[in-house]
């Protein structure tokens, strides 16, 4: 990679990762893109562009003006929110998706977009999902990310166009709050132990999801965007993951440094049955062998650092 655009750059990976790939390549090489202007260390701390990704033209115009050689589409609507809005859900998702696949197919980019574990869906094996297996998401986000997942296929078979692509677990960040997902309780449940020390959960007790903090994540993509091509296989998207916990797990770990962290639980139907939909845990290793994907944080770890962080962002809104 030597120039970047990123949509969705105000967004929950979008904001973090900008500001990590200008550390690595130079702020001048990341192109920010975003449907609104705001101040803040994006917009501010090198290029930025307003792009509304349904406007194919828009995002043409950036691009070649930049003379991008990499496009990272993340724009997008989350599970949640998804499900709440689901015909716009599918004009932003795809029809945004489109618009950025055809736009680094005329200029000839590398491109990246992430799938999800939504992808998968109830007949899928719940334990060790396999990279390979059955496919039939219940959501329109899921909907989404799995017909995302075959066009960046098709794309990258009918037109050689260098695609790539992670299927995400739930993502979890001190830096932008919850959007819209099924995971988020794992990053509010952290703001609500230091500003409350209790959480009312979502999310039923025992159910596990897969999980990953945005640090792993981050070099995650720019791993995968830098390797060697002629080892991947599983283009879109691969398996990756960092742990598979529920939130019972994330209680235990706030408590060693919040011994009166209190937990309960008040679950809402619909984000429950998305979770139910998604598998317990799954199989990275095709990551780990194609591209040499791997995590340096565990529950344990992250927990520490998560609220650490956010005892420095909430100052005097902490109790504890």
């Amino acid at each position: 990679m030597k120039k970047v655009m990123v949509t969705g750059a105000l967004g929950q990976i979008g904001s973090e990762l900008v500001t990590r790939m200008r550390e690595v390549y130079g702020s001048a090489n990341i192109v920010a893109t975003d449907i609104r202007k705001t101040e803040g260390d994006i917009v501010e701390s090198g290029p930025y562009e307003i792009v509304d990704v349904t406007d194919a033209s828009a995002m043409h115009t950036v691009a070649k003006k930049y003379e991008v050689d990499t496009i990272i589409h993340l724009a997008a609507l989350l599970s949640a929110t998804a499900e709440a809005k689901p015909l716009f859900a599918w004009n932003i998702n795809m029809g945004g998706l489109v618009n950025a696949l055809e736009v680094a197919r005329e200029l000839d980019c590398q491109f990246f977009t992430p799938s999800s574990i939504g992808a998968f869906g109830p007949a899928t094996p719940k334990e060790n999902t396999p990279q390979d297996t059955i496919q039939r998401p219940t959501t329109m986000y899921g909907v989404n990310k799995v017909s995302g997942e075959l066009l960046c296929d098709y794309y990258h078979q009918k037109f050689g166009l260098d695609t790539r692509s992670v299927r995400f677990p739930g993502l979890i960040s001190y830096v932008t709050p919850p959007g819209g997902g099924t995971t988020d309780y794992a990053v509010d449940i952290y703001y609500q132990a230091l500003q409350k020390a209790k959480y009312t959960s979502y999310i039923a007790q025992g159910t596990y999801m897969d999980m990953m903090y945005m640090p792993d994540a981050l070099n995650a993509i720019i791993n995968l965007m830098e390797a060697d091509p002629s080892r991947l296989i599983h283009r879109n998207a691969f398996n990756i993951t960092a742990m598979s916990i529920e939130p019972g797990d994330v209680a235990v770990e706030i408590r060693k440094t919040i011994p009166e962290f209190e937990l309960t639980y008040d679950v809402d139907p619909v984000r429950q049955a998305i979770a139910e939909s998604w598998p317990n845990s799954i199989d990275p290793s095709a990551a780990e062998q194609e591209w040499g994907f791997k995590t340096e944080f565990d529950l344990a770890k992250m927990t520490k650092d998560m609220l650490a962080k956010l005892r420095v962002k909430l100052g005097e809104k902490c109790v504890n």
